[in-house]
C-alpha cells in the first residue's frame, strides 16, 4: 500500500454540513465524505462498544420520519441496527438490503502518518480507520437517504448495520434472527465489503477452533512418570499440516479463487512452565478457509477421526486421565451466490461486470444467504488497505458507489 509520506502532513477534513435537499452529484458526494468524517471519528474498535455510533446514525435516520430498531448484545454495549426506508405505497416486505459492519480492526502497534481516526485527505485519498472497511459503504449509503425517499419506488429499501463482523461475524446473525422474529422479508442484499466496486459472488467460509491438550506434569529427569501435552498437541499439529497438504496436492479446487483450494493453518500456541517440567497442558488455535465443495463438519470429522483414533489411545497409554478438547471459537459460513438471483444480475447489469470474481477473505454474505436472501458483495475501496496503517479509500470510489446505490434504487 502507498502510504502518506512520512514528511507530508495530510489535510484532515473539514466537511461540509449534511444537505438533505441537494442532489447535485458533486455536493452529494461531499455529503458522503462528511458522513465518512462522522464515523471514522468513532473508535469502534471491535474490543470496545459501537453504541455512540450506532445511535448517531438512529437519530439522523429517525430526522427523516424513518424508524430504526436497534438489536442489543447479551452485555448491553454493542448494537446491530435496521432500518426499512418503505416503498412508495408504503410497503415494508420484500426489496433489497444495503449491509455493513460498523466496527474495525484495532491500530495497535501501527505506524500511521496521520490519526487513524480522524479523516484525512491527501491526493484524492481519504485516509481513517474503517474509511475502505467499510465505514465508506455504510457513509454513501446514509448520504444517499433524502435521494432513497424522495424516489417513487415500489420496493423497499433496507439499512443493515452489525457489529463484531471482524470478530467471527458476532452481530449479524442476531440480526438476522431478529428479522425472522419480526416477520420481515428482504429479498436480497448487497454486501458493501470493498471490492473496488466490481461485483464478488463467492467466497470461502471461515472457521476457528481452540484445542486444549491435557497430559500430566512430572520433573523432566522423569519422562516415563508424564505426558508431555506439547509433545501430544505436535502430533495433532502435524495432523493438521498433513490435511493442509492434501488439499493443496489433491483439491478439491475451484480456479476462480486466488488460492483454489481450502486451507488450513495453526496460528497460536501456549504451553508449558519451565523447561525442566513435563508440561501437563498445551492450548492451540488453528483456523481454516474452506471451499463449498468441503463442509466444516468434513473437516472437523477428519481432525477429530485423528483425536479418538490415534492420539487419545497413544496419551492414555501414558497417563489414563489424558484429555483433548476442541472448541469453536468462530464460523463464518462462505458464500455462492446464484448467477440466477435477481439482485446478482442487477448489480452485474449496474456495474456492467459479468466476471466470475471469487475471495479467499470472508464476509457477513453467507449469512444473509443462509437466511435465504440471495445476497453478492460489491463496495468501495480495495480490500489490499484493509487493516493496514494508512488505511484509506479513493474519493473516486466513493463516487461510483453513490452513482451504484442511487441506480440500484431506482431499479426498484
Amino acid at each position: 500500500m502507498q502510504s502518506v509520506p512520512n514528511n507530508v502532513a495530510p489535510t484532515a477534513i473539514s466537511a461540509p454540513s449534511y444537505t438533505a435537499g441537494d442532489t447535485h452529484k458533486d455536493h452529494r458526494t461531499m455529503d458522503t465524505i462528511a458522513w465518512l468524517d462522522r464515523l471514522v471519528a468513532f473508535d469502534t474498535v471491535s474490543r470496545h462498544s459501537n453504541l455512540g455510533l450506532i445511535e448517531s446514525v438512529r437519530d439522523a435516520l429517525r430526522s427523516h420520519g424513518l424508524e430504526p430498531w436497534l438489536d442489543l448484545n447479551a452485555e448491553g454495549n454493542k448494537a446491530n441496527l435496521f432500518c426499512t426506508l418503505p416503498a412508495a405505497d408504503g410497503s415494508t416486505q420484500g426489496g433489497i438490503a444495503l449491509s455493513g459492519h460498523t466496527d474495525v480492526v484495532p491500530v495497535d502497534g501501527q505506524d500511521w502518518a496521520s490519526d487513524p481516526f480522524r479523516l484525512t485527505e491527501k491526493d484524492g485519498r481519504l485516509y481513517g480507520r474503517g474509511s475502505c472497511d467499510m465505514k465508506g459503504f455504510i457513509a454513501a449509503s446514509l448520504a444517499l437517504v433524502p435521494e432513497f425517499l424522495a424516489m417513487p419506488r415500489q420496493q423497499p429499501l433496507h439499512l443493515a448495520f452489525s457489529y463484531d463482523e471482524e470478530v467471527a461475524c458476532l452481530g449479524a446473525p442476531l440480526m438476522l434472527a431478529e428479522l425472522q422474529r419480526r416477520g420481515i422479508r428482504v429479498d436480497g442484499c448487497v454486501v458493501g465489503e470493498p471490492t473496488s466496486m466490481k461485483p464478488v459472488v463467492a467466497h470461502k467460509g471461515l472457521n476457528a477452533y481452540r484445542c486444549r491438550v491435557h497430559g500430566k506434569a512430572a520433573h523432566s529427569s522423569l519422562t516415563p512418570q508424564g505426558c508431555n501435552a506439547i509433545e501430544h498437541a505436535a502430533r495433532l499439529i502435524c495432523h493438521i499440516r498433513e490435511l493442509a497438504e492434501a488439499w493443496r496436492a489433491e483439491g478439491p479446487f475451484d480456479q476462480f479463487y486466488d488460492v483454489p483450494y481450502t486451507t488450513i493453518g495453526t496460528n497460536l500456541i501456549s504451553g508449558g512452565i519451565a523447561m525442566n517440567t513435563i508440561a501437563d497442558a498445551c492450548e492451540f488455535t488453528y483456523e481454516f478457509r474452506n471451499l463449498a465443495a468441503i463442509t466444516p463438519q468434513q473437516v472437523q470429522a477428519r481432525i477429530q477421526g485423528y483425536v479418538q483414533g490415534e492420539l487419545l489411545p497413544r496419551m492414555r497409554r501414558e497417563f489414563p486421565g489424558a484429555s483433548v478438547e476442541i472448541e469453536q471459537l468462530a464460523g463464518a459460513p462462505g458464500l455462492e451466490a446464484s448467477e440466477q438471483a435477481a439482485v446478482t444480475q442487477l448489480v452485474r447489469a449496474l456495474t456492467r461486470d459479468d466476471a466470475v470474481r471469487k475471495v479467499a477473505y470472508g464476509t457477513e454474505a453467507g449469512l444473509f444467504q443462509g437466511a435465504g436472501i440471495a445476497t453478492v458483495v460489491c463496495g468501495p475501496g480495495s480490500i489490499v488497505q484493509a487493516h493496514k496503517p494508512d488505511e484509506y479509500v479513493e474519493k473516486d470510489q466513493l463516487a461510483q458507489c453513490e452513482q451504484f446505490l442511487r441506480q440500484l434504487a431506482r431499479s426498484l
